[in-house]
C-alpha cells in the first residue's frame, strides 16, 4: 500500500540504484537498456557511452542528435587519469559578419540556416571510441538502427517537448516531411519509426567518420544549404577535427570538482565553488533564505565574467588560472552583499590578480566511469532537416556575439561559446561521481548545486538531484550578447522551498518569478573505492532511469 511508504527517510524521492558490474544512467529507459547490453556483452563504458547517445538522438530529439556537438570526461582506469574531449564544431568558413550585417541583423537568429555550425558528435564519438572502445562500431549502432527501422513508444517528457517545437521549426525544409506525422507531433505512446536515420547511422557504421564528414551523406548536406541559403559546405565537414583537452579542477571542501575549459561554461561552475566555499553552508541547508541568497549572488559574479572572457581559446586566450586563484575569488566574494541583492554586476579584472540538452553517464566493470554531454542547444536545433537523413541540425551558433572586438564575436570557422558540461568528482586522487545536468544556463548552477547537497548539505546522489532547485536568469545570457547585468535578473524557485524563504528573498530585493521547467536534468554514477560498487542516480524530472547489472 502507498501508505505504507516510509517518509522521513534519504530515500523517500527514489532509491538510488546499486550494482557491482556496470551502470548506465540516461534520460530514456530505452537508451539506458541499450547501454547495459553492450556493457553485458564486454564492451567499454564508451562503447555504452556511444550507444545511448545514438540512442537518444532517434528517441530524444528534442534535445541530442548526430546534428549536434559532444563533450565528455572520461576517467581511465588504465592510466588513472582523467581525459576531457571537446567535440564543438565550428562556423561555416563561406559565412562571416558581412552577411548579418547585410540583413541588418545584430544576433544571430535562432532558427534557419544561420546559425548551423558543423556536427561534432559523430567525429566525438569515433575519437572517444578509437581511444577507449572495445566493441565494432557497427555493433555499437545496431541497436539503435533497429530501434529506427522496426519503432519505439514515445514517452511523456519527450512527447511534450516535441509538440512544443513543431509550430517554431514547421517552416523550415525537411522538418515536417521527417519529424511530424501529417503536421502533428507523435503523442505519447505512438510508435515512432526513423527509416532515413537508421540510413545514415548504417552508412557511418559502414564507412567511419566519413560516412558522416564525406560520401552520399556530405553530398547531401551541402546541396541541402546551397539549395536552402545557408553556408554549410562539404569542406566544412571535412576539415571538422574535435579536440582532447585537459579537465580542470578545484578543490571544493576535501573534493576535486573537475569540469572543461572554454569555449564551454564549465570554468562559471569552478568560479562559483570558489566564491562559496568561503561560507559555512553546512549550517544552513538547501531551504534556508542564506544560502539561496549566496548561491544567486555567487551566480551572479561568475555569469558576468562568462560574458566577458568564455570564447573559443583559438581566437581568444581566457586568464583561466586568474579566474580561479584565491585571491580573485577573495575579491570578488567580498562584493556580496548578505542582505540585499546585486542590482548590477560587472565582470571583474582576474589580470589584475596573478552550453536543451541530453546527458548520460556509464561506467563499466574495469572501473572507466564516462560524463558525456550532447546536445543540438535551443529545443530540437535549428530546424533545417535535410531531406532523407533524419536528423535536425544544431543551432548552436545563435551564442556567437554580433559585436566587433568581443572574445566570443562571430567568425568563420570560429567555435561558439557552449553552453554543455560534463562533469566529474575525484576524492583522493580516485574516481568519486560522474554526473551533469541538462538544461542551458541551469547547468553550472545545476552542478553547484549538485555539489553543495552532496557535500555541504550530506544528502545521498538522488536525493542531489530531486532537491528543489534554484535558477536564476540574468542579462548576461547567453554569453556577451548582452550587457553586463543591470537589472538584477529573475529568480525562479521549484516547488519545494518554504514560505519563510520566498518572504526573505523577497525582502532582500530578489525578483521572483514562477517557472515551468527550466531546473534541467541529471544523472550520475557514484564508485565506492573500496568495494567497487556503483551507485546510480537518474532524473526524476525526465523520462529515463539510472540501471546496472
Amino acid at each position: 500500500m502507498a501508505a505504507d511508504r516510509i517518509t522521513d527517510a534519504p530515500f523517500v524521492t527514489r532509491s538510488e540504484v546499486l550494482a557491482c558490474n556496470g551502470m548506465a544512467a540516461t534520460s530514456h529507459p530505452l537508451a539506458t537498456q541499450i547501454a547495459l547490453d553492450l556493457l553485458k556483452r564486454g564492451g567499454s563504458a564508451i562503447d555504452a557511452a556511444i550507444a545511448a547517445n545514438a540512442a537518444l538522438g532517434l528517441m530524444e530529439p528534442t534535445g541530442s542528435g548526430i546534428g549536434g556537438d559532444l563533450f565528455a570526461i572520461v576517467w581511465d582506469p588504465a592510466s588513472g587519469k582523467l581525459h576531457g574531449y571537446n567535440g564543438s564544431g565550428r562556423s561555416p568558413a563561406a559565412l562571416t559578419p558581412e552577411h548579418f550585417q547585410q540583413r541588418g541583423l545584430h544576433a544571430v537568429p535562432p532558427r534557419g540556416p544561420l546559425p548551423v555550425t558543423v556536427p561534432g558528435a559523430v567525429d566525438g564519438w569515433f575519437a572517444l571510441h578509437q581511444r577507449f572502445g572495445k566493441l565494432p562500431v557497427s555493433e555499437v549502432l545496431a541497436p539503435t538502427i533497429a530501434y529506427a527501422e522496426e519503432g519505439f513508444p514515445l514517452t511523456e517528457v519527450i512527447a511534450h517537448e516535441w509538440r512544443q517545437s513543431v509550430p517554431l521549426l514547421a517552416p523550415y525544409p525537411g522538418f515536417l516531411e521527417q519529424f511530424t506525422r501529417h503536421g502533428a507531433a507523435p503523442a505519447k505512446g505512438e510508435i515512432w519509426t526513423n527509416r532515413a536515420l537508421a540510413d545514415t547511422l548504417r552508412r557511418i557504421a559502414s564507412n567511419g567518420r566519413n560516412g558522416f564528414y564525406g560520401g552520399e551523406t556530405a553530398d547531401a548536406i551541402d546541396a541541402y544549404f546551397r539549395a536552402n541559403d545557408g553556408y554549410l559546405r562539404r569542406e566544412d565537414l571535412a576539415d571538422h577535427q574535435g579536440q582532447w583537452v585537459q579537465p580542470v579542477s578545484v578543490d571544493y571542501r576535501g573534493h576535486q570538482v573537475w569540469e572543461l575549459p572554454p569555449n564551454g561554461q564549465g570554468f562559471t561552475v569552478l568560479q562559483m565553488l570558489k566564491l562559496l566555499e568561503g561560507f559555512d553552508l553546512s549550517r544552513l541547508g538547501y531551504d534556508h533564505p542564506d544560502y539561496v541568497h549566496l548561491l544567486i549572488e555567487a551566480k551572479k559574479l561568475a555569469f558576468a565574467d562568462r560574458a566577458r572572457f568564455y570564447a573559443d581559446p583559438d581566437f581568444h586566450r581566457a586568464p583561466l588560472s586568474e579566474l580561479l586563484s584565491n585571491g580573485y575569488a577573495a575579491q570578488r566574494r567580498a562584493l556580496i552583499d548578505p542582505d540585499r541583492a546585486a542590482v548590477s554586476v560587472d565582470p571583474g579584472n582576474p589580470a589584475l590578480d596573478a552550453g536543451d540538452t541530453v546527458y548520460l553517464t556509464t561506467a563499466d566493470r574495469s572501473g572507466m566511469m564516462v560524463s558525456l554531454i550532447q546536445s543540438n542547444f535551443r529545443g530540437m536545433g535549428s530546424g533545417m532537416a535535410p531531406p532523407g537523413l533524419g536528423f535536425v541540425f544544431q543551432n548552436r551558433g545563435e551564442q556567437f556575439v554580433l559585436k566587433p572586438g568581443h572574445p566570443n564575436g562571430f567568425a568563420p570557422r570560429k567555435r561558439p561559446f557552449h553552453t554543455i558540461i560534463p562533469a566529474f568528482i575525484t576524492r583522493d586522487g580516485k574516481p568519486w561521481i560522474s554526473f551533469g545536468v541538462m538544461g542551458a544556463a541551469m547547468q553550472p548552477q545545476g552542478h553547484v548545486q549538485i555539489v553543495v547537497n552532496l557535500l555541504d548539505f550530506g544528502m545521498n546522489l538522488q536525493e542531489a538531484g530531486d532537491a528543489p532547485r534554484i535558477h536564476h536568469q540574468g542579462s548576461t545570457e547567453p554569453a556577451g550578447q548582452n550587457d553586463p547585468m543591470s537589472d538584477g535578473g529573475v529568480v525562479n524557485l521549484e516547488s519545494g522551498f518554504s514560505d519563510h524563504t520566498v518572504r526573505e528573498l523577497l525582502r532582500r530585493g530578489h525578483r521572483l518569478e514562477v517557472a515551468q521547467g527550466p531546473f534541467g536534468g541529471y544523472q550520475a554514477i557514484m564508485r565506492d573505492p573500496e568495494s567497487k560498487v556503483y551507485t546510480g542516480a537518474s532524473e526524476s524530472r525526465k523520462d529515463g532511469h539510472a540501471a546496472g547489472y
